[in-house]
């Protein structure tokens, strides 16, 4: 057996060819690594039928080379195997564990060149962010989920990496609760999310619209808690359900799908976060025990009809039912015990996250049992109500041998004394909490919030408010003044209320989660800061990839953005795009624009009786992005006019 091994490698050697790639294709890699040497004759290496996968130490990488194997070869149809020999031999890839500590944590070193590939770490979650980079200096077909009809020749260009992430929380939250995902599809996310280094998963896993994980001590939380009435359209506008409709929407993780995917995301070095939302957002656990209300009545899941308003003008939401579980009650402390108790035996992650956001408290103020509690704790106002239960809530999670952690309101009132805080209301929580001396993870609103509508308001989902890539790659997690040790990192965050399917996650979260998992990643640029343009240039590619994967994306790069404004009492148009070198083609006559129309080159006044604005982007001679309609009466309100 081992002379066969050892023939199969010498093998690899006379099968895989060195050569000059015939168009030298640009390395294009995102996240952007810390060094990169290019080989200057650009010579390359070429996976062939025979080459073999090794690793240094077959009990720790034996399976992630397995299943590097198997992705090499369903995009080549090459018989690519992984081997367990202790040694690499000239043609093949080597794995290889070494005790050498100016390997950072989490880095690896890749090197290509003429005896194959070499990927070096101190430890296996380098290895495999090793092999992540590999993948992507091979041609992008490799991502395809099928043998490649049109690639024949995979080059892999000869360079040397060293490489290792500038923060160790880099995550991405996904909101099972508004819409729920089966865990075959939270498995294909996270296997996205892996190709471009991210390591943690944050679960958002109740709200008001569904408790999405089983409870055994607490069974109506799921059978209750997790369906409602099914409804399509624009979430949060709908109809109030009728009391007789069948809830049959919904679903929810048993114990033994948890720890699947706790299993499959551990395989990938990926954490996952479970998020209990509490006090607020509390609706379906509400639904299944009424009695965790301070406020009598009947409850049921919500199916996404309005019952929050934010009256806006700097006037604080309210709730017209009460969706907060009751601080000034021992019943809730004891649920939430039961609750906690049972998450973290399912999630081996140090931290679990307690939500803490967004609690609607006109109901509190007319609480006969909040007053009370207020009375007896010396409590002078709700913010220190919710205080009391965000510190109650910290002593059960740390009695469950886990950290707490929560979004930044639980700040109001006093923190908790060992909380560590997620901030998501700008970067000001993140920086008080730093203040304090805790640990905090950020996810801004205005940089990482890809819930966030990515392209002009006129053709995306309806959200209430807009992100764009350029924007989300401006984003820097350590602000001025705050110690960078505090800072653990940050993330993406996706809020589902309006996002029904996998394949609509998967729009809203690529091209942005490019930005940030290069952010979090790569070491801060000096001077004048991220290269725009060469991050362009590299998300392009990585659209192939993300073809070749069948992953949607969002090509709103490309769109035109519109404004409008009145100038000298004519109503004028401005149109920008957030990449250079596109050409913009419009019309006002009701036709549709290609590339014999106008070109875009300055604000357009628009014709006193034109009904329509027609525009659509170019680039040499080919339409990249979507043809948007936007109706005059659109652009009156964008500039104004009543």
């Amino acid at each position: 057996m081992k002379k066969t091994t050892l023939l199969l490698l010498l093998l690899s050697t006379l099968f895989s060819v060195f050569a000059q790639s015939p168009g030298d294709r640009k390395i294009t890699l995102i996240p952007e690594p810390v060094s990169l040497q290019k080989d200057p004759a650009g010579k390359n290496f070429y996976l062939s039928p025979a080459t073999r996968i090794t690793c240094s130490n077959p009990a720790l990488l034996g399976k992630m080379a397995e299943q590097f194997a198997e992705r090499l070869a369903t995009a080549t149809g090459f018989s690519v195997k992984s081997v367990q020999a202790s040694a690499s031999l000239t043609g093949g890839i080597h794995l290889q564990l070494k005790d050498d500590m100016t390997i950072p944590e989490e880095g690896y070193r890749l090197l290509v060149n003429h005896k194959g590939v070499t990927i070096t770490s101190r430890k296996p979650a380098g290895i495999f962010y090793g092999l992540q980079t590999l993948l992507q200096l091979l041609p992008a077909e490799i991502m395809s989920r099928e043998k490649s009809s049109t690639r024949k020749n995979w080059d892999i260009p000869f360079v040397t990496i060293e490489d290792y992430p500038r923060f160790g929380w880099r995550g991405l939250m996904l909101d099972v609760s508004r819409h729920f995902f089966t865990v075959d599809q939270v498995k294909d996310y996270i296997d996205q999310m892996v190709k471009y280094k991210f390591n943690l998963l944050h679960l958002h896993l109740t709200d008001d619209q569904g408790w999405r994980i089983e409870i055994k001590s607490l069974p109506k939380l799921t059978e209750v808690g997790a369906w409602r009435v099914d409804k399509t359209g624009t979430f949060g506008r709908f109809s109030p359900p009728a009391p007789d409709e069948p809830r049959t929407y919904g679903g929810f993780y048993t114990q033994e799908d948890i720890r699947e995917l706790v299993r499959y995301a551990g395989e990938r070095f990926v954490n996952i976060l479970p998020e209990i939302d509490v006090p607020g957002h509390s609706l379906a656990a509400i639904a299944a025990y009424p009695e965790l209300s301070c406020t009598p009545g009947s409850y049921a899941v919500n199916s996404g009809e309005q019952f929050m308003i934010w009256p806006g003008g700097g006037q604080h939401f309210y709730g017209t039912l009460d969706n907060t579980i009751c601080p000034a009650l021992e019943a809730s402390y004891v649920f939430l015990d039961k609750v906690f108790t049972e998450v973290a035996a399912l999630f081996p992650f140090e931290y679990i996250h307690m939500g803490g956001d967004e609690t609607a408290r006109n109901f509190w103020e007319k609480s006969e049992q909040i007053g009370q509690l207020m009375k007896e704790k010396g409590l002078k106002n709700l913010d220190e109500v919710q205080s009391y239960f965000v510190k109650r809530v910290e002593k059960i999670i740390n009695s469950k041998g886990k950290k707490m952690i929560g979004w930044d309101e639980i700040l109001d009132g006093g923190l908790a004394p060992n909380a560590a805080v997620m901030s998501w209301r700008g970067m000001k929580g993140g920086i008080e909490a730093a203040r304090q001396g805790h640990e905090v993870v950020m996810s801004p609103t205005d940089f990482a919030y890809i819930d966030y509508m990515q392209g002009d308001a006129i053709i995306e989902p309806p959200v209430y408010a807009t992100l764009r890539l350029k924007k989300a790659y401006q984003f820097e997690p350590v602000p001025e003044g705050v110690e960078a040790r505090l800072v653990k990192g940050g993330q993406a965050n996706l809020w589902t209320e309006q996002v029904y399917n996998m394949r609509h996650a998967q729009y809203m979260t690529w091209p942005r989660a490019f930005a940030i998992a290069e952010v979090l990643w790569s070491a801060k640029p000096a001077g004048a800061g991220r290269n725009w343009n060469d991050f362009v240039t590299r998300t392009e590619a990585h659209f192939l990839r993300l073809d070749a994967a069948a992953v949607k994306y969002a090509p709103s790069i490309y769109d035109p953005s519109i404004s409008a404004t009145v100038k000298d009492s004519v109503l004028t148009v401005t149109l920008n795009t957030e990449i250079e070198g596109l050409r913009i083609h419009y019309s006002f006559d009701n036709s549709f624009p290609d590339a014999w129309y106008p070109v875009y080159q300055s604000p357009l006044k628009v014709p006193k009786d034109a009904s329509w604005l027609k525009c659509i982007s170019y680039r040499d001679g080919k339409p990249l992005g979507r043809m948007i309609s936007m109706p005059v009466s659109e652009l009156k309100k964008r500039a104004g006019i009543k």
